[in-house]
């Protein structure tokens, strides 16, 4: 990387759609339909998208026409003239969520695949089999006292529990809000605590790396620290137990078929709450619409996954994370998902062979996962993927070249990036554009997004901070417990109001494509040049000797800056000197000489928060001199013994 953020020239592509793919697409099908409907030419998706931001209001409104999205009381205004984050979209307008999930798919094509680790047989649950059991589950909480706008909070793994209680909370009108038990009590009750649930929905456990986990511990301690919560439902799933003294058994929620019914309620009820990683702090509890998720899910599902009646989407995900959200909008499109349960190096090549053995045709998968698999060696069985979405973090020109030379060569690789605080993507590939290694394809449609300099000014080819200028519709309504906005406004609206402040780095380059370089809070600045942590990890994580690698810079007083490599080398090695030398013979000739670090040091692991982030920024609050117990949320983190490593390190360094 050059020192302005651009590369010294644009990557080859690995892989360009063919014009008979872009014809056959559903993204064609849209703008077919759209120049029909503005009587003017579509001929790309670059077309589109400068439509979309010149008239946003016209952009969504044509998704909800072209998705045919139910109203069933009239919006008066398409979105109001506040700026962000007091923007109201489809005022008036009622709906709901889940109605819109369940009404396409055939009776009896397959809704819910469900898959757990060890090869064991998918199970499969049909569009009417799942509308059937979401309204019994909607007619018990109903009988229950749930009414529109209570909370109901879940602790469960990707199973079919999970969807169906979702769908069926949405359809009574209440406020779901999910974490996966690999969440401890601590961290699940720091959650759920905040919204006072009335209903609480639990497993006993999951499965992971071959191993039963038992979670009946974590659920007493959840019922006896949630005091608002009246009725609880125990899933029985990994254990054969009776439910516990004052429990409600999961087959009783489904026992009693009720009328599907939908409360339609307003374009901005709430319809979740998803939570930030929460690695400072209380975590922020995020808000979403069930009109603003509704379009997100047409637009996201429905033209960029280009999701229809009949296929079928895996994300490997857990339920505290967003894409488990997401995913879950595919229902909409008639189109089913694969819900797989447990670890994805069970074995290493586990969620390849999933993907193929369910046939599935899209699969949304983080950056981490591939890396894994092409590390271990593991080849994947033969599949019929026409599509593989990357999220999480950036995935490395390695991972590309490693999909292509083994899941498919005729295979869109689609790297994209958003996540928790919108319930989908900023930035990604089309149908149009050609995968080149290492670079996100463009921008979608409807976000008016751009990459600012300290100036508040658009920069193309160097690094900047991602700006969003427009607001859209899947944007939080508001956060929880922040009635007059002011921690909404402080989390992305401080720097420029009005604007939003996602807090990445990334390069715009000039054909369109995107660069993100790493969080804009923890990416490093050295003498005055803003170097990504991911350009990092991309070139030192693929060293046979090294397991994984954390990159801290910490500004120290007289305007001197200390550079940290943190390495975590791989079984049988170690990190000295001949190690250190290759490090830094490797950022030197891959990357610049100001990326070789002033310290290599020696570590035990890399701790990361539950949604696999590095924590980047905690660590560099610790190496800053702040106590562990205001640098970071121990119970938002996989490893704390890890943590608690780098506290001590820091407090020796500092002594």
């Amino acid at each position: 990387m050059t020192p302005s953020g651009a590369t010294p020239h644009e990557p080859d592509p690995l892989w360009t759609p063919t014009q008979a793919r872009i014809e056959g697409s559903a993204l064609r099908a849209f703008l077919d339909r759209l120049e029909e409907r503005e009587g003017r030419p579509f001929p790309d998706h670059d077309a589109l998208h400068a439509w979309s931001v010149e008239d946003v209001g016209r952009f969504w409104l044509s998704v909800v026409e072209y998705f045919g999205v139910e109203f069933s009381a009239p919006w008066t205004e398409v979105r109001t003239a506040e700026e962000m984050p007091r923007t109201r979209w489809f005022t008036g307008a009622r709906l709901n969520w889940a109605q819109h999930l369940l009404r396409r798919g055939a009776d009896a094509d397959a809704a819910l695949v469900c898959v757990r680790e060890g090869g064991t047989p998918a199970r499969e649950i049909t569009f009417a089999e799942l509308r059937r059991s979401v309204a019994a589950a909607a007619g018990w909480l109903r009988r229950a006292g749930v009414r529109p706008g209570d909370r109901v909070g879940a602790y469960l793994p990707n199973t079919e529990h999970a969807v169906i209680a979702c769908l069926a909370t949405a359809a009574v009108g209440a406020v779901w809000a999910c974490c996966s038990p690999d969440f401890g009590a601590d961290g699940t009750i720091g959650r759920l605590a905040q919204l006072e649930p009335t209903v609480l929905i639990a497993a006993d456990g999951y499965h992971w790396n071959g191993r039963e986990i038992d979670r009946g511990d974590v659920v007493a301690q959840l019922r006896a620290n949630l005091p608002t919560v009246r009725h609880v439902v125990h899933v029985p799933y990994v254990f054969d137990r009776p439910a516990p003294d004052g429990a409600t058994p999961w087959s009783e929620l489904l026992a009693t078929d009720a009328p599907a019914e939908f409360e339609q309620v307003e374009f901005s009820h709430p319809l979740w709450v998803l939570f930030t990683s929460g690695t400072t702090g209380l975590p922020k509890g995020l808000v979403h619409g069930h009109g603003g998720i509704t379009l997100e899910g047409a637009k996201w599902a429905g033209l960029y996954a280009g999701m229809r009646p009949g296929e079928r989407m895996f994300a490997f995900t857990s339920t505290g994370w967003a894409l488990w959200n997401m995913q879950v909008d595919t229902l909409m499109h008639g189109a089913g998902i694969v819900l797989y349960e447990g670890s994805p190096g069970f074995p290493a090549d586990a969620v390849w062979e999933v993907a193929a053995r369910t046939e599935a045709d899209v699969m949304l998968i983080g950056a981490a996962v591939i890396t894994a698999t092409a590390n271990s060696g593991a080849v994947p069985p033969r599949n019929r993927l026409r599509h593989v979405m990357v999220s999480g973090s950036a995935l490395p020109p390695a991972g590309y070249h490693w999909i292509m030379e083994n899941v498919g060569d005729d295979l869109r690789i689609d790297s994209t990036s958003g996540g928790t605080d919108i319930s989908g993507a900023f930035v990604g590939a089309n149908e149009y554009t050609p995968v080149r290694a290492g670079r996100i394809g463009g921008v979608l449609a409807g976000v008016d997004c751009a990459a600012w300099d300290e100036d508040g000014k658009p920069v193309v080819d160097a690094v900047g901070d991602l700006v969003i200028t427009q607001p859209m519709p899947s944007m939080p309504v508001h956060l929880w417990n922040d009635p007059d906005s002011t921690r909404y406004t402080e989390s992305y609206f401080d720097t420029w109001p009005g604007v939003w402040r996602h807090g990445d780095w990334v390069t715009m380059h000039a054909d369109g494509s995107i660069s993100i370089h790493g969080r804009s809070d923890s990416t490093l600045n050295r003498q005055g040049v803003r170097l990504g942590s991911s350009d990092f990890y991309d070139v030192l994580d693929t060293l046979p000797e090294i397991t994984e690698t954390l990159v801290i810079g910490l500004e120290l007083p007289d305007d001197a800056y200390w550079l940290g490599l943190f390495v975590v080398p791989a079984d049988g090695h170690a990190v000295d000197d001949e190690l250190k030398q290759k490090i830094v013979t490797t950022l030197r000739t891959r990357l610049t000489n100001r990326h070789v670090p002033d310290e290599i040091v020696q570590a035990p692991a890399v701790p990361h928060t539950l949604s696999g982030k590095k924590l980047e920024v905690p660590i560099k609050k610790l190496l800053s001199g702040r106590p562990l117990e205001k640098a970071a949320n121990i119970a938002s983190v996989d490893d704390p013994d890890a943590l608690r490593w780098y506290a001590r390190f820091a407090a020796e360094r500092t002594t």
